[in-house]
């Protein structure tokens, strides 16, 4: 079997997807390379056309289709170009003439067969037999709706006439679904070889029961519409996935184009594209070829295959089948549709033969429908990895440039329905999906009306970290994106003052400040020394620079530095959002620091002192952004370590490695902060007694404060 590169679309195919795709102005063939495939279908099943199989028998040509696109991209303009400009000379000459003679031939045979069982005069079975094939109405070509009655009446008409098919076409499938649920179990069962049981009804005067004609009557379903109305969350979308399951994913082709792939076009090659003369008469050419083929003398032409493409079919069903064994148990309909895709490959490549004119299928024939096949199944899995509904919710919070309130989502949002706890479960989970997919939603309460906030976050990149700067207290601020390598360029510079947001006009007051900052800044007025600070931030990416009062004797000699932690997500929030987000970060932090710095405006002078870097992660901002679930978890957890002091909170929560290890790692913070020995030992022992899971003492003696009296005895 050639590889799927190597093979081609079918030629006929593929030159009025072209077409289409021209006149619509949408570049994107999947769409329309399967709506082409079921009318070429359609034509070959109305003439009754079967593929000769070497193991199965006769199997008749039909397709069933659900092809899905964006709304713009040319869904009914291009079925309105196939169906009047193509199909309509072939619709006309079936229906007016070809149908005509096939019912004029076999209603005959139908009523001599009546007569020889029932001893009756032929004459007068005719006349009944006619009068019953008028009573079933017009041949309908194609149809939007129905019921499980009216199919089997019109099944009954083909059946007379022992010619043509039944089509059933849906527009708006999202919309129309849940309408036309009965005609679609109906077809369900059609779909194989155009057998379905008769529905026993009963037989009186007003309401004579038909005599039963044992027979085949192929069909083809075309259902299309926009992807965001049949996958709308909700009932539509579940009946989707119900019929999906029962069968109609082995039997169906897919179309999936979500986006509209539209070239830009200037007013004049726009037009020059839709008056193209040669597509005119690539139609014409067709709309001939097609007609022809409606001549009586194609009807039930039973195409044949060599033995090397009845074993390329089993090749490829043999790939299918190893192919379906990689899914998991409960992927059981992604297992049923790749398992069954061979069948659908041989409908279609004996559409293709058909149409081609040719009593015999090619390997071309059948790699052409395999190329399709392949295409359709990358659209089918594409329906399992749609958006879910928490994902459409989150990201729709998360778009909107101002709060929405759950009026605001249930107006909007067709999906967004039911029960408040339905809703509630809905909404965490697309606070459960952002966190893992860098979006936020923040919950607040005004008069008791909920509000939603959100936003998408930006990972920080290292090379254009926020900042504003100048020599003046409160104008002409710069503002630029500063690399982190060269950031103490601007931290050692001569009286430059700075900021971490940029500036509106330059103007440093809390209303011109930019939403958008991805630097954290702390300012440490002795109230820890450097060293301690530079031992419990040692996980983190820092940098660390010695401020004018460090160890000035006027202000006791302690040590004053500036601490700047990268994050990693550049946050947009407003004046009162930042200052409880900085109010959470002083919260975590195991030292005091000066919290005067939670306004986005708030200035810092440069000093050339000393400065100390650190290669390490970068501060995950998400479990301090107000308003939001995990900053909420993280206020929970803190209430449960009313116990623990600020160091021993940070050091249960920030590091997760062994028992040993972080209580090594605590003693070290300690011995760096300058306590002795016993105080030492006291501490580690006091934490570790907190420990759920705590350490042996001898255990402990042994082996952390072995490694804390090594660490002394060289000091």
């Amino acid at each position: 079997m050639k590889t799927f590169d190597e093979m081609k679309f079918h030629k006929d195919s593929e030159d009025i997807v072209r077409m289409l795709c021209e006149k619509t102005q949408n570049n994107n063939p999947l769409f329309f390379r399967v709506q082409v495939a079921y009318y070429f279908c359609l034509v070959a099943s109305m003439m009754r056309s079967s593929v000769v199989t070497h193991d199965r028998g006769d199997i008749p040509i039909n397709m069933y289709a659900l092809n899905l696109g964006t709304s713009g991209s040319g869904k009914g303009y291009s079925t309105n170009i196939i169906e009047q400009e193509i199909i309509n000379r072939f619709r006309t000459r079936f229906i007016e003439q070809t149908f005509p003679l096939l019912a004029e031939t076999n209603l005959p045979v139908i009523a001599n067969k009546r007569a020889v069982r029932k001893q009756s005069d032929p004459d007068l079975e005719l006349e009944r037999t006619v009068k019953e094939f008028d009573s079933l109405g017009t041949l309908v070509f194609s149809f939007d709706s129905g019921t499980s009655a009216a199919v089997k009446q019109l099944r009954h008409k083909l059946l007379m006439a022992d010619g043509g098919s039944m089509n059933l076409q849906i527009d708006e499938i999202g919309s129309n679904l849940l309408g036309n649920v009965e005609v679609l179990n109906t077809f369900l069962e059609l779909f194989d070889v155009g057998l379905i049981k008769t529905k026993l009804i009963k037989n009186s005067a007003e309401n004579v029961r038909s005599e039963e004609i044992v027979g085949k009557t192929p069909t083809n379903m075309l259902l299309f519409g926009t992807p965001s109305k049949l996958l709308d969350g909700g009932k539509t979308e579940e009946e989707l996935f119900s019929m999906l399951e029962t069968g109609y994913a082995r039997r169906c082709f897919f179309g999936w184009s979500k986006t509209i792939n539209k070239d830009e076009m200037s007013v004049d090659d726009i037009y020059t594209a839709m008056t193209n003369k040669s597509s005119d008469l690539l139609m014409d050419k067709f709309a001939s070829h097609l007609e022809a083929l409606a001549d009586i003398r194609n009807v039930r032409k039973r195409i044949t295959m060599s033995v090397e493409c009845a074993k390329l079919i089993i090749e490829y069903r043999l790939f299918c089948e190893k192919r379906a064994k990689a899914f998991a148990e409960h992927e059981e309909v992604k297992k049923a549709e790749i398992s069954h895709r061979y069948f659908k490959v041989l409908k279609l490549a004996g559409a293709y033969t058909f149409i081609d004119d040719s009593p015999i299928m090619t390997e071309d024939h059948i790699y052409a429908a395999i190329k399709l096949a392949e295409e359709s199944g990358e659209a089918f899995v594409g329906l399992f990895t749609r958006e879910r509904s928490h994902v459409k919710l989150a990201k729709y919070i998360a778009n909107s440039p101002s709060e929405l309130t759950q009026a605001d989502l249930i107006e909007d949002l067709p999906f967004y329905r039911g029960s408040s706890a339905v809703r509630d479960d809905m909404v965490k989970m697309a606070v459960a999906w952002g966190y893992k997919n860098s979006v936020i939603v923040k919950k607040s309460y005004a008069d008791g009306i909920e509000f939603f906030k959100g936003e998408t976050l930006i990972p920080t990149d290292l090379n254009k970290l926020i900042v504003s700067y100048s020599n003046d207290l409160s104008q002409d601020y710069v503002s630029e994106f500063a690399p982190f390598d060269k950031l103490d360029r601007l931290t050692s510079a001569e009286g430059l003052h700075w900021v971490n947001h940029h500036l509106i006009q330059g103007h440093r007051q809390e209303e011109n400040a930019i939403p958008g900052f991805n630097l954290i800044v702390i300012d440490v007025d002795g109230s820890c020394d450097l060293k301690t600070a530079r031992s419990v931030l040692e996980g983190y990416k820092y940098l660390m620079y010695t401020t004018k009062r460090h160890g000035d004797p006027d202000h006791g000699g302690s040590d004053r530095f500036r601490i700047i932690l990268p994050m990693n997500y550049t946050l947009k929030l407003d004046g009162r959002d930042y200052k409880d987000f900085m109010k959470n970060i002083f919260e975590w932090l195991p030292f005091e620091v000066d919290d005067q710095v939670g306004q986005r405006a708030r200035k810092w002078l440069s000093h050339k002192g000393q400065v100390f870097s650190n290669d390490g992660e970068f501060v995950d901002v998400l479990p301090f952004i107000p308003k939001t679930s995990k900053n909420d978890e993280r206020k929970a957890k803190l209430s449960t370590q009313s116990s623990l002091n600020n160091l021993e909170r940070w050091v249960l929560n920030n590091l997760s490695e062994g028992r040993n290890n972080m209580l090594l790692r605590y003693a070290m913070i300690l011995v760096d902060a300058g306590f002795e020995l016993d105080q030492v030992q006291s501490k580690v022992m006091d934490l570790n007694e907190k420990l759920e899971d705590k350490l042996d003492e001898r255990e402990l003696m042994s082996t952390v404060m072995v490694t804390v009296i090594k660490q002394i005895s060289k000091k």
